[in-house]
């Protein structure tokens, strides 16, 4: 049973990100707005899932029948999406699949809704839900991969995009860092120091 929700929750994560865009920011909608070609990574993390799924499935049919596990990995997915759309829908046109390099005409600092709790929600929601996903196919190793994986991504990607917040808004993303934390795990972001 775990399979097929894990189905459910992929094809419906790759779909809502389409149809979240096409409602948000139709500027920037592209195929590739599914994030079906997000990185190679993304897709030898997903065949490896299936793998590891299927061959302990024949292996160890057992290892699949931990349906508490299975439930809270399906809660953690829910969380996850939710909060990753709400923080789609909450920045509107200043949300983007790809980290901008040039601060464009309109866009703004967003720190109302969900990023006022987190200043990376979307990024916090696809860490739960990628882990969430592992956890619903009782994954044991990729559970372990995904979390590490996802954390390694996430922490480079959040200094990526703060050195570029910082070039944009200047002192406003200081005072917002300092009173919202990233929401990511022992991921504090680019912090300016005053050396």
């Amino acid at each position: 049973m775990g399979h097929l929700w894990y189905l459910c929750f992929m094809a419906f994560f790759h779909y809502s990100e389409f149809l979240t865009i096409a409602l948000t920011n139709p500027e920037s909608l592209s195929i590739s707005s599914f994030i079906l070609n997000h990185s190679t990574e993304y897709k030898v993390a997903a065949v490896s899932s299936w793998i590891e799924f299927f061959f302990e499935l024949w292996l160890y049919p057992g290892m699949k029948t931990f349906r508490y596990v299975s439930l809270f990995g399906l809660l953690m997915c829910l969380f996850g999406e939710g909060l990753r759309k709400l923080a789609m829908l909450t920045a509107k046109k200043n949300f983007n699949h790809i980290v901008q390099d040039e601060h464009k005409e309109g866009h703004s600092l967003v720190t109302t809704g969900v990023y006022s709790l987190f200043r990376h929600p979307s990024y916090v929601g696809w860490f739960y839900w990628s882990i969430g996903t592992q956890l619903i196919l009782l994954n044991p190793f990729c559970i372990v991969a995904y979390t590490l994986a996802s954390w390694k991504f996430f922490h480079d990607r959040v200094t990526i995009e703060e050195v570029t917040l910082l070039s944009f808004f200047g002192e406003a993303y200081i005072d917002y860092q300092k009173s919202v934390p990233t929401g990511l795990p022992f991921i504090n972001g680019y912090i300016l120091t005053d050396e």
